[in-house]
């Protein structure tokens, strides 16, 4: 492969003798801070336990954290200034968009890259050896929830939605699976509509599911309202396939109106000895039930912590060492494959299932559908 002149993480610009790791993580608003932690804690949970066992090569492993806030540039920067500081690798982020911008300067540095949580398909322009992922691609999972929406009875489907790459992907990737089978996506422009005024579109054009591809907490939790609360649509479903009910702070800003919101989320339905025991943990370091953004969290460092205990600090090793990973994470075995239509080295797949919040008891998720 090419190896773009960058120092290995062997070398360090202060002398540290801890092998590190960089992570970017939305960490203040308007990132999802919620989101943030959560896969802050996974991380962090994870290295504990290496450095518990002996670290790197007797080495301990320490985290370098940079707050992306949402923002590509921000990231960029991060990724430049980690780089300098000599980091074995880079970890995380939540945030497509965000973690789209971290990818390409990764790969323009020769910094591997284990990217958590993003899903956007096209990570990178062009294929690269630098990169690698665990969170399923968006092209994967939406369609398992379009499968969701076509077993349900749905095919006239409106989707609020605000301008992002992320979500007019999700779009495109809705309509062109869906067109095919029978069903009907109708695009509502969310800059040009107030909550209310969505209502009235819903009912003109007839839909019987609303899809939210919007930002979390507004305006989705006010389109929430606005529809709950209209009798003409009391029979719609509201889906949201980004995952925003995952979230506790969802249910304490919407309450009853936040249940029976269908997304998806990639956990398993039965937990391994390994993934019960790190939920475990996890619930107590969060002080509430983790989300599947603390397992990848979590998985990432596993991931990390073989390659660099295997093949050394040296940057170069571990991007060549992506398709020889196999690793037991806390939800299935993780390896990394070239798939089509995807520039990154891709764990294919994480476990994908549509879920909502349980109305009799909105703590609780009830599992709708299993890709």
């Amino acid at each position: 492969m090419n190896t773009p002149p960058s120092p290995s993480g062997a070398k360090r610009t202060d002398g540290s003798s801890s092998v590190r790791i960089g992570v970017l993580v939305p960490l203040t608003r308007p990132g999802w801070v919620e989101a943030g932690r959560h896969l802050l804690a996974g991380l962090e949970l994870a290295v504990g336990e290496v450095n518990d066992a002996g670290g790197i090569a007797g080495r301990p492993v320490e985290l370098v954290v940079r707050d992306t806030a949402a923002d590509p540039q921000r990231a960029a920067a991060a990724v430049d200034e980690l780089a300098r500081l000599g980091v074995a690798a880079l970890a995380g982020e939540y945030h497509s968009v965000v973690a789209r911008a971290a990818a390409a300067r990764a790969d323009a540095l020769g910094l591997p890259f284990l990217c958590s949580s993003a899903v956007l398909d096209a990570l990178t322009e062009q294929p690269t050896e630098w990169v690698a992922r665990l969170a399923p691609a968006q092209s994967h999972g939406w369609r398992i929830y379009a499968d969701f929406l076509l077993g349900a009875g749905h095919r006239r489907i409106a989707v609020a939605a605000e301008p992002s790459v992320y979500w007019a992907s999700g779009a495109r990737i809705l309509r062109d699976y869906l067109a095919p089978r029978g069903g009907t996506v109708i695009e509502l422009d969310m800059r040009a509509l107030a909550p209310t005024a969505l209502c009235d579109e819903l009912v003109d054009h007839r839909a019987t599911a609303l899809l939210l591809l919007v930002g979390h907490p507004e305006p989705a939790v006010s389109i929430v309202k606005s529809v709950r609360r209209d009798r003409r649509l009391a029979q719609i479903m509201i889906g949201a396939p980004a995952g925003q009910p995952e979230f506790a702070e969802w249910a304490r800003l919407l309450g009853e109106d936040g249940a029976a919101i269908p997304f998806l989320r990639y956990l398993p339905e039965l937990f391994s000895p390994l993934g019960a025991r790190v939920g475990t943990a996890l619930h107590e370091r969060l002080a509430e039930a983790p989300s599947f953004v603390a397992f990848e969290g979590y998985d990432t460092v596993a991931v990390l912590a073989d390659v660099l205990r295997t093949h050394g600090a040296d940057r170069a090793r571990t991007a060549e060492s992506w398709p020889r990973v196999a690793v037991e994470g806390t939800r299935g075995q993780i390896r990394f494959s070239r798939t089509p239509g995807i520039s990154v080295w891709q764990w294919t797949w994480a476990p994908v299932q549509v879920v909502d919040r349980d109305p009799t008891e909105p703590d609780r998720f009830r599992i709708l559908h299993s890709g």
